[in-house]
């Protein structure tokens, strides 16, 4: 999954958005581990996954606020 859009994101439902929020912090964990060892080859996959996680939440949060 590398850099999400916008419109990807707002066409999931509620449950495809936390599935993608969990493999992506997965991913990020994973990344953070690479990083230390020194295996980390793309290090701006970092950055990109921790802002497509607040990219999802953020709209999540409209979602939710738009159906009160």
């Amino acid at each position: 999954m590398a850099g999400m859009k916008t419109a990807d994101i707002r066409a999931m439902t509620p449950d495809q958005m936390d599935d993608a929020v969990a493999n992506l912090k997965k991913e990020r964990f994973n990344l953070r581990f690479q990083r230390a060892t020194g295996q980390l080859e793309n290090t701006s996959r970092l950055r990109e996954a921790r802002r497509d996680i607040a990219r999802i939440k953020t709209i999540a949060a409209q979602k939710r606020d738009a159906k009160k």
